[in-house]
């Protein structure tokens, strides 16, 4: 029924009984071969052309990946080696504070030595210069304390002692009880304190 209507419709508006959309068929064969010459040139030209700048593409895709893993690996490795580089930097680090400790410590210990070895030498000469200056004391307290003697025991006895071999004599002598009745006195004085 709508095939009837068309050829009804296909007489009435000029087209001289023909269907307007089937076409001439001389159209028909010029429409194929402009088609096959179109398709062969496409094919020809633009096909390479485009499978060549998609070879190219994808060339530059894959060689991009495999350059973005190549860096990547690159970038891994440098990452590990930073990390054992930051790991020997932390180990020396360590080694170094350590030594720099025992190096203190021996320092400490030789400045202490030294500091002991100087206590020890002032104080040792302190004592003999103590002991000198004692010793000094004690010679002129005998000669002060023998003229003193020989002053009284001339006074008292009324004759000169100036000889010296009497001098030291009597000098002697006078030193002699004076330290005993000293010695006396010191070993009584504890057994007081009993």
């Amino acid at each position: 029924m709508i095939a009837t209507s068309l050829l009804a419709a296909g007489e009435d508006n000029g087209w001289g009984g023909k269907l307007p959309i089937i076409p001439h068929p001389a159209e028909l064969i010029i429409g194929f071969v402009f088609f096959a010459v179109a398709y062969w040139g496409v094919a020809k030209y633009v096909v390479p052309r485009f499978e060549e700048l998609f070879a190219q593409r994808t060339a530059a895709i894959e060689g991009g990946i495999k350059k973005a893993e190549v860096a990547q690996a690159e970038a891994a490795a440098a990452l590990e080696q930073y990390r054992a580089e930051l790991a020997d930097a932390r180990a020396e680090r360590a080694r170094i504070i350590q030594q720099a400790a025992e190096e203190a410590a021996t320092v400490a210990a030789e400045i202490r030595r030294r500091a002991q070895d100087e206590a020890e030498r002032i104080t040792t000469a302190a004592s003999q210069q103590i002991q000198a200056e004692r010793q000094q004391a004690l010679v002129q307290l005998r000669q002060e304390v023998g003229r003193l003697s020989i002053d009284l025991a001339s006074r008292i006895v009324g004759e000169s002692l100036e000889s010296e071999a009497r001098q030291r004599r009597t000098v002697d002598t006078f030193l002699a009880e004076l330290e005993a009745a000293q010695a006396a006195d010191q070993s009584a004085a504890p057994a007081q304190g009993s």
